[in-house]
Formats: C-alpha cells, sequence, structure tokens
C-alpha cells in the first residue's frame, strides 16, 4: 500500500510540474518577453521553481534567459527576462479562403518567420487544394533551422467545421460538404505533424483576443468578412464552439426571405447583403476581381448610396448580434476591415437606432489589430496548443528534419 502511494504521489507530481512548464511556457509564448519575477508574480510559485522551470524550458531549446530591459528601483541585480527562442519550435498555419491560399511558418512568441500565398485552383478541388497547399508549404520549410521543430500544423477554412475530426460539413462558397480535409492533408503530409483544422472566423477571434484588439477583453465577436460571412465569439473569456464546433454562422441569418439566393441554399441571408460580392457590386468591381476586393476599397475616393446602404445593412446585423451576444468588442475582419472606414457613419447609427440600448452601450467597433493576419495566427495558435499543454512530450514527438519530411511527403 506504501508503495501504490508514493507511485500516485510522484506521478501527481510530475503531472504538476508538465503543467507548470507548460502555463509557463504558454506566458513566455503570449507575452514575447516576461522577466522571472513577473512569471513569479503571475504563477503564484516560488523563484526557486521559476527558475528551475526557466532553466528546463532552456533545455528544451524553447526559451533563454537574457538582460532585463527594466530599470532598477531597488539595490541589487534585475531579474532577466525570458525570451522565445526562434528556432526552437514552430507551426505551419494555413488560411483558405475563396480566393487564395496564405501559409506561414510561425515562430514561438507568434513572429512570422516564411511566408507565402497563391491562388487557389479553380476548380476547388479539394485534393487540388490540399496539393497547392503541400506545394506552399515546401517553400515556407526551405530556411527552417536545422532542429527546429514542427510541433502542429494549423488550418482555416471558411466553413463548419466538425471540431471532433476535422470535417468541413459545408463550405459553401467553396463548393465543400462533408469533405474530410483533415485527413486529406494528414495523408499529405505524412502523419509528420498533427493538424488541427478550424473556422476561419473562430480562429480570427481567437487570435484578436490574444494578441490583437481583443486583449484582456472577455466578450469579444470577430466578424469575418469575406466572400461568405461569419462570426467567431469569445464568452467570458472563453471560444463558442457549439456542441459540434459549428456555432459562430452569423452570415446565415435570414434577414431577408425572399432576397438573394444564398450559396448555402436559403434565400435572403445577410452575407447576401454585406459579404464580398454584394460589396463588389456596389462598388462595380467585376465579379473576377474580389479577390482584390479589399486593395480596390483602400483606394476608394468617393462613396456612393449602393455602398451606404451596405454599411446600414451591415449595422443591421450587428444590432442583431449585439442583442443577442452583448460582447464587449466586435471587431470588423477580411473585406470588412476595409469597407468600415468608408461607411463607419452608416453602420454606427443604424446600430445605435436598431440594438437594445442596455449592450449597445457596452459595445465598441474595432478593426483588427493583427491586420489581415487575424485568422493565420489564429491557425498558428491553435496548433501550438499541443506543445503549451506538454512540452517535453510533443516535443518528443515532434519532426525536426521538415525540409527533408516534406519532400517525400
Amino acid at each position: 500500500m506504501q508503495t501504490s502511494a508514493r507511485s500516485g504521489a510522484g506521478t501527481n507530481q510530475e503531472a504538476v510540474r508538465r503543467h507548470n512548464l507548460g502555463t509557463l511556457l504558454g506566458h513566455v509564448h503570449l507575452l514575447g518577453r516576461v522577466s522571472r519575477s513577473d512569471l513569479t508574480s503571475a504563477m503564484g510559485l516560488n523563484r526557486s521553481t521559476i527558475a528551475g522551470l526557466v532553466t528546463e524550458l532552456q533545455g528544451l531549446g524553447l526559451a533563454e534567459q537574457v538582460r532585463s530591459e527594466a530599470v532598477r528601483s531597488s539595490a541589487g541585480r534585475p531579474s532577466p527576462d525570458v525570451v522565445p527562442t526562434q528556432d526552437g519550435a514552430h507551426v505551419l498555419a494555413v488560411d483558405v479562403r475563396v480566393d487564395g491560399l496564405t501559409v506561414a511558418r510561425v515562430g514561438l512568441g507568434g513572429a512570422i518567420l516564411a511566408r507565402a500565398t497563391g491562388p487557389i485552383p479553380a476548380s476547388r478541388d479539394p485534393h487540388a487544394v490540399a496539393d497547392a497547399v503541400m506545394a506552399m508549404l515546401r517553400l515556407v520549410v526551405r530556411d527552417a533551422p536545422p532542429g527546429s521543430a514542427l510541433v502542429g500544423v494549423g488550418m482555416a477554412v471558411p466553413g463548419v467545421v466538425r471540431r471532433s475530426d476535422g470535417l468541413v460539413r459545408l463550405a459553401p462558397n467553396l463548393g465543400w460538404r462533408d469533405v474530410p480535409f483533415s485527413a486529406i492533408m494528414s495523408d499529405r503530409l505524412g502523419g509528420i505533424a498533427p493538424v488541427e483544422l478550424g473556422n476561419d472566423a473562430d480562429l480570427g477571434a481567437f487570435s484578436e483576443h490574444l494578441r490583437g484588439a481583443g486583449v484582456d477583453v472577455a466578450d469579444l465577436v470577430y466578424l469575418s468578412g469575406e466572400v461568405g460571412v461569419g462570426a467567431g465569439v469569445i464568452v467570458d473569456g472563453h471560444r463558442l464552439v457549439g456542441a459540434g464546433g459549428y456555432a459562430g454562422e452569423i452570415g446565415h441569418m435570414s434577414l431577408d426571405p425572399a432576397g438573394r439566393e444564398c450559396h448555402c441554399g436559403n434565400r435572403g441571408c445577410w452575407e447576401t447583403q454585406v459579404g464580398a460580392h454584394a460589396i463588389a457590386e456596389a462598388i462595380g468591381c467585376p465579379p473576377d476581381r474580389v479577390g482584390s476586393l479589399g486593395e480596390m476599397l483602400d483606394g476608394l475616393q468617393e462613396v456612393d448610396d449602393d455602398l451606404r446602404e451596405v454599411g446600414r445593412l451591415l449595422g443591421r446585423g450587428l444590432a442583431n448580434a449585439v442583442n443577442l451576444l452583448n460582447p464587449r468588442v466586435v471587431v470588423l475582419g477580411g473585406f470588412l476591415r476595409s469597407l468600415y472606414p468608408h461607411v463607419q457613419d452608416e453602420v454606427d447609427r443604424t446600430l445605435h437606432d436598431t440594438a437594445l440600448v442596455a449592450p449597445r452601450e457596452l459595445v465598441r467597433i474595432e478593426l483588427p489589430g493583427l491586420g489581415a493576419d487575424a485568422v493565420l495566427v489564429g491557425a498558428a495558435e491553435t496548433a501550438f496548443e499541443r506543445l503549451l499543454a506538454d512540452p517535453v512530450t510533443c516535443l518528443a514527438a515532434a519532426q525536426v528534419d521538415v525540409e527533408s519530411a516534406l519532400s517525400v511527403a
């Protein structure tokens, strides 16, 4: 009995140590540079324990200690700062959009170390898209430092994604239905790293909450305005995903049952009123140039009534979201990031006139703090979660010769 008790205590002690190690790495990853004394305060552990954890992270090649930049307020040596290493571990992030693809190699601390962009195959066939993604991934790993561990691949798609296995139940603007895209990519990658697949708006909300306009904001809505419109939601500091991972399909609110037919099969969905094609039509952008809509909006000199009407419809839908979710911040991503400055008066006025007073008084509209990279960074952050949960186990299973592995995948 005594042997069994000691064994259990040891197991629990090891679990606590690994939990603390991951928590400390999470602070370093998120803050980029943090003093050991601040880590002591944040984690509620003693200084010697923090020093030991930092030393272990150094031994794993994930962090290093540098001279403090703080101004000394008292006698004695200032606590050193801890920073993530750029070549210790990385993830690959993929943003699949209707109008193109972006991939990146992202290091600890959230730094985008290399990126590649390209068109999406005209057929939008899932296997063709996977092949195109693989070709771009090979580009971004070419300069990865020898020994840098690939700990995950995060991918964003504009569709309804089943969280348990990465099955894309519906991505209407891609023409996908029940596509096992996570499994397709895992097969292409030859199992060299776990693949995490998520909805683009959900990942945008995640990254803006961690690193962007929603830092220290517990209740946030990120609105992804591409060809379609979706929402990622943070409630009381946690991601709202729903029973199957399908929460946030705000673009398919039916606001006009007699309106235009939507790619989802219904009529009058909000995205038919404020999505990329509606904006493009309002400014006279040809359908085949929707991919450059952001640049066209950024260079727009005059706003006419058609675009103002899109702004009013945007404000009306936002009022529904504000009434339903009571967020502190709404972040407008995708093409809406470029649209909002042109129609801010119409959006704000309509929101003011149609939202309930109590939730309306608490909300503010923001542009993404991470700019056009919000979704890409969100994909990277979800790929880092395994490392942050258990650095030792994750690194033990990680691929370090990524370029060679991808060349044969």
